[in-house]
């Protein structure tokens, strides 16, 4: 058995609160672990050429309203 399989039985046994504490706490620890890839990908430079080229599409105004793009898919 897999410690996955572990953790998945062991959650299975858990009541109600408790997977909810767990699902809380799950969301917040793979918010973090996102905030600190972008975070890393951002001081090595990962994301230069797509910041760069946002910013010549808002100079030259191609872009849309985030609302209008949402709306309008």
């Amino acid at each position: 058995m897999t410690t996955l399989q572990q953790i998945e039985m062991a959650i299975k046994q858990l009541p109600e609160s408790e997977i909810r504490k767990l699902l809380t706490w799950l969301q917040t620890y793979v918010d973090d672990r996102w905030d600190q890839q972008i975070k890393a990908d951002l001081e090595s430079g990962k994301l230069d050429n797509l910041i760069s080229k946002v910013e010549a599409d808002i100079a030259a105004n191609q872009v849309r309203d985030l609302n209008e793009v949402l709306d309008n898919p």
